[in-house]
């Protein structure tokens, strides 16, 4: 259960991190902190859900 949860977390920060390399922000901007935060809440969610 736990594993699921880490990875849910761990792929979803990292893609809510390069979301705002699309439209050209810095990779330690503050979009793409928040958005890495997000994707971390909802990898967190979706680990949960699937464990």
């Amino acid at each position: 259960m736990q594993k699921r949860i880490w990875l849910g977390v761990l792929i979803g920060s990292v893609i809510g991190g390069f979301i705002p390399d699309l439209w050209g922000a810095d990779l330690f901007s503050y979009s793409s902190v928040l958005l890495s935060t997000v994707g971390a809440l909802a990898g967190l969610w979706l680990g949960y859900k699937m464990s």
